[in-house]
């Protein structure tokens, strides 16, 4: 368990600092799209990382009967919270960019809630 939870914590380690690049970045980082998605990833990293980080301090204190079930929960949360993040942060840019594209440019006349 030793290797499991050093392993965890390294990595917990790598997806936060990834996420606090992400959204300590400048805001006009990127083009359009592109900034609006690397912002908005970040919330499921961090997430992620904590689950991680959770599960590396559980391996490297708990007995190896219970530290395994923990691990293994962490590492599925943590990974199914990134990738659902992901898919939603991709949905979402979509649909914005689908509304840019349908817009005519005159906005008083518009019902959309684009901008």
């Amino acid at each position: 368990m030793l290797i499991a939870g050093v392993l965890c914590v390294c990595v917990a380690v790598v997806m936060a600092v990834l996420g606090l690049r992400s959204l300590a970045g400048p805001v006009g980082t990127g083009t359009g799209t592109v900034g609006l998605i690397m912002r908005s990833v970040a919330p499921p990293q961090l997430a992620g990382a904590i689950m991680l980080a959770a599960g590396g301090a559980v391996a490297l204190a708990a007995p190896a009967a219970t530290a395994l079930p923990v691990i293994c929960v962490c590492i599925v949360g943590a990974l199914g919270t990134v990738a659902a993040g992901s898919y939603q942060t991709a949905r979402y840019a979509l649909r914005r960019e689908e509304a840019a594209a349908t817009c005519s440019g005159s906005c008083a006349a518009c019902t959309l809630a684009c901008h």
